[in-house]
């Protein structure tokens, strides 16, 4: 498959990782979609095992979030810069330390929004555990599954 046509493909995975931290934006499902679409554009083996694998790692992130408690973030006081700054703290962690540096840098880029706006350490730790408790952890889930799908992908798009 060219260039030119994973571009889309590429596009619509980025929208959906974006979309996981966007209230009401279906971010994993597009996830899903792109690497769906991507699989019926060039149907190899390894684009329907990344395909397979996809849906269950999705499948098992909602799962685990249905475990979790529900998504409040917004009366913890939870703000737009707030998720970008854990978005880019997650990205970054999962390129710098693969795969599990997701974890450490989505709380950290919550830490750092948050010692922005507060001013202190002690505070910042507070308001990153309140974000943490009131739906953190249901978006990191996500975050980290889409990331682990969209990072098979670019595997599989450059190996294979």
């Amino acid at each position: 498959m060219g260039a030119w046509k994973l571009l889309p493909v590429g596009v619509v995975l980025l929208l959906g990782l974006a979309g996981v931290l966007v209230p009401g934006v279906p971010g994993s499902w597009l996830v899903w979609a792109a690497v769906l679409w991507w699989t019926l554009k060039d149907p190899q083996p390894l684009a329907w095992g990344v395909l397979v694998g996809a849906t269950l790692v999705l499948l098992l992130s909602r799962a685990i979030r249905w475990s979790l408690p529900p998504r409040r973030l917004r009366e913890s006081g939870a703000t737009p810069r707030m998720g970008a700054f854990a978005g880019i703290g997650a990205l970054l962690g999962f390129v710098l330390l693969p795969v599990i540096g997701a974890i450490p840098g989505f709380m950290g880029g919550i830490y750092l929004s948050e010692r922005l706006r507060l001013g202190r350490h002690q505070e910042a730790v507070a308001a990153t555990r309140t974000a943490m408790r009131s739906g953190g952890s249901s978006v990191l889930t996500e975050l980290f599954a889409c990331l682990l799908v969209a990072g098979a992908w670019l595997g599989a798009v450059l190996w294979g």
